[in-house]
Parts: structure tokens; sequence; C-alpha cells
């Protein structure tokens, strides 16, 4: 096997750009999670950040906080799963699901 391992170096920088391109587009980029029919959003970026979460009013019982706090959380899980998703999409983009010279 007759590697160009000076080929492999620039194929590698030329991925790592590319790499940090597409992350600092994913920061830009919002995807939502909701839950209680849209009673409860989370706001997420391309990197996995919670960005804003809207609770709407009607949601909010004094009597029934676990209620909340169980939309709160499955908003953020399904903003997460989505933005994560979102980034792997991106990633794989770039490196066409592998990394060159090495599968």
């Amino acid at each position: 096997m007759n590697m160009d391992l000076s080929g492999l170096m620039q194929q590698a920088q030329k991925m790592q750009r590319e790499m940090r391109t597409v992350k600092e587009e994913l920061k830009k980029r919002t995807v939502l999670g909701e839950a209680g029919g849209g009673m409860v959003k989370a706001y997420v970026n391309g990197q996995q950040e919670v960005q804003k979460i809207e609770i709407d009013p009607q949601v909010v019982d004094p009597d029934d906080v676990g209620m909340l706090e169980d939309l709160i959380l499955v908003a953020m899980r399904e903003g997460l799963a989505k933005a994560k998703e979102m980034s792997d999409e991106e990633m794989s983009r770039v490196t066409g699901g592998q990394l060159p010279g090495f599968f």
C-alpha cells in the first residue's frame, strides 16, 4: 500500500478547516423542541446549547409543578436531540461519514 503522506495531511487540514466553519455555522442555527402541544418550547443551537425556554402561562399551575418540570425536560430533550442530529448531519457532510485515508 503506497500512501501519499503529504496529500493525506493536506486533505486532513482541509477537512479541519471545513469542520471549524461548520461548527461556527452550527452556533448560528437553532432548532426547536416542544412539549405539551407547544406550551413549552426549548430553543437549542447546533452546538447543543440551550438558548431560550418559553413557557405559556396557561401551563403554570402552582399546585402541579411536577407537570411543568416534566414538560420542560421533554422540550429540552427534544431540542437537544434535534440539535445533535443537525450537527451529525453537517459533520458527516464534511467528512463523508469517515476520516480520509483511514477507512
